[in-house]
């Protein structure tokens, strides 16, 4: 009897530990279209468009311009940026709007915060004179908590170290960027040499003590020192691609993915050794923007925004924009999967790398 209800609970706990749909469902990869005011959600095992989430249909306007997104680990939620609507929407499982936070001016890039009940805003770099500010919302109920002045123009990359203690935000218009205490607000400036960088995204490795932002206008790859926190210093600088985008850095590898969008190219950094290991070239690489890795690390998954019809659509949208995967032990692209128009950010379960759930 007592190894009957041994076995009885471990499986009433093993159910509890599963979703209530089902067996154990795949990571969702959410691209924002912003050209059309959707989101494609794409299995990332079956590497195909499961649904498309249309704003239209929920009230707004084909100018609403979703642009990034990101996702509770567990698949609960997901939240994006609505920078036409001045909008920050967060979503369910069923895609349904179960909370907002409206009059958030342009805002752009988004990060979770893995340990506190934080969703952190960054402004649009389409903006031309954004509020000075880094926005910390509470995710539970989509409130402001604190806007963080940054005293520099054009606040847009944006992250947050996988233990959540620090969080990091750097302009467009200035070599300035500020790391925060997320406990304290403590925060700290740091001022770059030189040419104006224009840094896009960060990404961060699995540790947290080291940062990488690609220049837009140099086509340089900064390496951060990010040990000192919220210190930062500039350890390297590489030559990448024309207008490095958003980069990703794999936890079990530690390299680094580097989408060169004017160059339709993909740079592969060892960070460790601060290098470039191979440039990614082929079908779909189209302004690629957004990158995400699987959870196993096996597969990248990038956006392209094709603009300027780099890619010919196959399909019915002759403005669509792609997804390419990539494998990353061969650097081969084995799928080419076309979405809306103008896609843009992209986000996973977790972040810019899956954890599934």
């Amino acid at each position: 009897m007592r190894r009957f209800l041994s076995t009885l609970i471990a499986g009433v706990l093993l159910c509890a530990t599963l979703p209530a749909w089902g067996q154990t469902p795949s990571s969702k990869l959410y691209v924002c279209n912003q050209g059309e005011a959707t989101v494609s959600i794409i299995n990332m095992e079956s590497m195909a468009v499961e649904t498309t989430v249309d704003l239209k249909k929920r009230g707004f306007s084909e100018n609403a311009k979703p642009h990034h997104v990101v996702a509770e680990p567990d698949g609960s939620h997901w939240y994006v940026s609505l920078i036409g609507a001045n909008a920050i929407l967060k979503m369910n499982r069923q895609n349904e709007i179960v909370g907002r936070l409206d009059d958030f001016e342009v805002p752009g890039l988004l990060a979770l915060d893995p340990s506190k009940d934080v969703l952190y805003a960054g402004r649009s770099m389409s903006a031309v004179n954004p509020p000075k500010s880094l926005g910390m919302i509470q995710r539970s109920d989509m409130e402001v908590m604190e806007r963080v002045g940054t005293f520099f123009p054009r606040p847009h990359p944006l992250a947050v170290t996988p233990s959540g203690e620090y969080a990091f935000i750097a302009s467009l218009g200035t070599n300035q960027l500020m790391g925060i205490d997320t406990d304290t607000r403590e925060t700290q400036l740091t001022r770059l040499d030189g040419t104006t960088q224009t840094p896009v995204q960060f990404a961060s490795t699995a540790d947290g003590s080291t940062l990488i932002a690609g220049g837009q206008k140099t086509g340089q790859l900064l390496v951060f020192d990010a040990s000192e926190a919220p210190a930062l210093s500039v350890t390297d600088t590489l030559a990448v691609g024309n207008q490095p985008w958003h980069p990703v850095i794999g936890r079990q590898s530690g390299r680094a993915y580097v989408p060169n969008k004017m160059s339709h190219s993909i740079s592969v950094v060892d960070v460790d050794n601060a290098s470039v290991q191979a440039t990614i070239h082929g079908d779909g690489l189209a302004q690629p923007h957004g990158t995400v890795l699987s959870a196993d690390g096996q597969h990248l998954f990038v956006s392209n925004n094709n603009r300027d019809g780099t890619y010919e659509p196959r399909g019915d949208n002759s403005d669509a924009g792609t997804v390419t995967v990539i494998d990353t032990d061969t650097n081969e692209i084995v799928e080419v999967i076309e979405v809306g128009t103008y896609p843009t950010g992209v986000g996973t379960l977790g972040g810019a790398q899956s954890v599934g759930r």
